[in-house]
């Protein structure tokens, strides 16, 4: 992991942010850094506020109080996220899917891309071992080689913030551990940007990475460092279950306490 120069600015900072949807409250004194170099889950149970907290992180959502400084936004910001998958044209090879990013477009016919954005295209699939299925129109791929393409498409723009919005949804198993397995090859990359990653499994955690936020009814639970934040007691808080927590190897599982 890659660790903050003293002078190196945070990618994105919440600060006693308040977020209200007419008269109902859906974040709530959300205070929150990701440093440079580091690599966040953001964990919780369903109406927690996970995906409202990644709106206003790209910049779509604006808080009611507080502030929301969002630095990548000012250079580069790469999403991973359903929403985009809906947009894509599906007969678009998947090749097209992510050189296209490299204007911001959605297809590629509008602009012209240099020899090297189409090898940088090839070689970010081919990064995940997945340069075999470069032809291929994206609306008939598996939703695993999906997640694939819109994570080389997200780092085509070389972001300076990586946001992925539980990227693992709706995956197998199999599919699962490949983007997982892709995602830790990140982590663990120096050159790669932050990143944050929401979930609501403990499981689908990559290897790698750092810290943890964890978010219930709009409130902070607890955040920091994953190793130190991670127990028992403040995901049974999260998710108001009582809950027991192991790791091996890098890996997170969990489970209910038996009541027997």
């Amino acid at each position: 992991m890659v660790t903050n120069a003293p002078d190196s600015p945070p990618a994105l900072v919440f600060s006693d942010v308040d977020l209200d949807r007419g008269a109902t409250p859906v974040l709530r004194s959300v205070t929150w850094q990701v440093g440079r170099g580091e690599r966040w889950a953001v964990l919780g149970p369903n109406g927690g506020g996970k995906t409202t907290l990644m709106q206003m992180a790209s910049g779509y959502l604006h808080p009611t109080r507080g502030t929301a400084d969002v630095r990548a936004l000012r250079q580069q910001l790469g999403t991973v996220s359903a929403s985009v998958a809906r947009m894509i044209v599906p007969w678009l090879p998947a090749r097209e899917v992510v050189v296209s990013a490299r204007h911001g477009a959605l297809e590629p016919w509008w602009h012209d891309y240099s020899g090297p954005d189409r090898a940088k295209a090839l070689a970010l699939l081919a990064a995940a071992g997945f340069e075999g299925i470069a032809d291929r129109p994206f609306g008939v791929l598996s939703e695993g080689e999906r997640q694939q393409v819109l994570l080389a498409r997200a780092l085509m723009i070389s972001p300076a913030l990586l946001l992925l919005d539980e990227p693992c949804a709706g995956l197998d198993l199999g599919a699962r551990e490949a983007l997982l397995s892709r995602l830790s090859d990140l982590a663990r990359d120096p050159t790669a940007p932050p990143l944050v990653m929401v979930t609501h499994h403990v499981e689908e955690i990559p290897v790698g990475f750092s810290h943890v936020l964890l978010l219930r009814q709009g409130r902070v639970v607890a955040r920091g460092p994953l190793e130190q934040v991670m127990t028992g007691a403040t995901l049974s808080d999260c998710f108001g279950l009582a809950l027991a927590v192991q790791s091996h190897r890098g890996r997170w599982a969990s489970q209910a306490i038996s009541r027997a």
